[in-house]
């Protein structure tokens, strides 16, 4: 099984770097051609351009950071040069209109299109511990499902075309308001004089513990250091691509909007590339504290 790999970001690159592990073949393509040196030199193959990685793989996978990306390269640099019974998985975080879009035209040239959004971060894909969540062809999935193991502990098929896309984007949309209100709870107890890091740890062992809080408190924000492992500007998309989701589900006031905005706030003030733990910056500034140990 020959796999193509579009897109050498911060989880393309470590997914591309599993699967070499796992004895598959890989060819890699990037627009920035500088980010496959890496892999090249573990054994992955160049591809000059995306036709030919479309024309020479039987699997062609890419995590891309926009909607409009994933709708680029496969309407333009993949369908029209890929092989007839090619497998296409997309990685990406994008809205199930366009997981459906891009299925219907490949399906419409032979070509087999899966949405298999992931949530985990660059640490999952390292430890293999992915979630993974799959819309569109069941037989198709079953065929890849080795391929996904390498990278993936918990793989679930959702159902049709779009059907993963929603998963992860309701996912997106709890990280997102989740990581708020962990911002507005820790900034409180700042600004009313509690320790920080004591209000953590109290919090964390209490019922309003999570995920996000336990994340952004112990990797980020405590220690101030806000490199990203998933940037402002990526859930800012995220949750906005939920939002319109939960809109068309009947949902008209949600805690997303909020948090929608507040993303986009921390955006307008220069944290774009933050990691998402910094939209707990403005709320700082606003109310003149810190957090931190």
């Amino acid at each position: 099984m020959k796999i193509g790999f579009i897109g050498l970001g911060v989880m393309g690159s470590r997914m591309v770097k599993r699967f070499l592990a796992a004895g598959y073949e890989v060819m890699v393509y990037n627009r920035t051609s500088g980010k496959a040196e890496p892999l090249i030199k573990l054994g992955a193959k160049r591809a000059e351009d995306l036709p030919a990685l479309a024309a020479s793989s039987d699997v062609i996978c890419s995590c891309l950071s926009m909607p409009e990306d994933s709708i680029h390269v496969f309407l333009e640099g993949v369908l029209p040069y890929a092989k007839k019974g090619a497998i296409c998985l997309d990685f990406s975080t994008v809205g199930a209109d366009t997981s459906q879009q891009i299925s219907q035209t490949a399906a419409e040239k032979g070509i087999i299109f899966l949405d298999a959004p992931v949530s985990g971060g660059p640490e999952g894909v390292e430890q293999g511990t992915l979630t993974i969540m799959v819309g569109g062809d069941e037989a198709a999935f079953r065929k890849v499902e080795p391929l996904l193991q390498t990278i993936g502990k918990t793989i679930e098929y959702l159902g049709g075309s779009g059907s993963g896309s929603i998963a992860k984007l309701i996912n997106q949309y709890l990280v997102a308001v989740h990581s708020l209100a962990a911002s507005e709870a820790m900034v409180a107890g700042a600004a009313y004089g509690l320790n920080s890091e004591q209000l953590y740890h109290l919090l964390k062992v209490s019922y309003g513990q999570s995920r996000m809080l336990e994340r952004h408190m112990e990797q980020y924000v405590l220690d101030r250091q806000f490199e990203p492992g998933g940037a402002v500007k990526y859930v800012h998309k995220d949750v906005r691509l939920a939002n319109q989701l939960f809109s068309q589900a009947g949902m008209t006031e949600t805690l997303g909007q909020q948090a929608e905005q507040s993303f986009a706030f921390a955006m307008s003030q220069g944290l774009s590339e933050l990691d998402m733990s910094a939209v707990i910056q403005p709320l700082e500034e606003k109310c003149g504290v810190i957090v931190k140990k």
